[in-house]
């Protein structure tokens, strides 16, 4: 129950974050897109240092890295979360399972977000 607190309030935390950044960008008269693009960079920028400092220092409570990665940069962007995921299958030379996740994610994601849009009576 404690990892679940955790886990939700630095969801918490990342939405927060994300809205601040996108807040950012408009206010830089920026199309909102390239505010979910710098998202999703600075999560996956935040996810790979995260990863990287676990690996060096394994002494870190898993608490706080559920926190930090689940979490943090979960509410932050699942993007992070994707390519985290992909990298592992990356550096496990497990490339057809890399390829198919990565491609099926992106291609999966497109056609349920047309249907979801189709499905609630628009022309997708």
């Amino acid at each position: 129950m404690k990892d679940l607190l955790l886990i939700g309030l630095g969801s918490c935390l990342g939405g927060m974050a994300r809205h601040l950044v996108g807040l950012c960008v408009r206010h830089l008269g920026v199309a909102s897109l390239w505010g979910t693009l710098a998202v999703n960079l600075l999560g996956c920028l935040l996810i790979g240092l995260l990863a990287g400092l676990f690996a060096r220092h394994p002494n870190v409570s898993l608490a706080a890295q559920r926190f930090l990665t689940i979490g943090v940069c979960g509410g932050f962007t699942t993007f992070s979360t994707f390519s985290r995921d992909g990298l592992t299958l990356w550096q496990e030379g497990r490339l057809p399972a890399f390829a198919l996740y990565v491609g099926g994610s992106v291609v999966a994601g497109l056609v349920a977000v047309a249907a979801g849009y189709r499905l609630a009576g628009g022309h997708a």
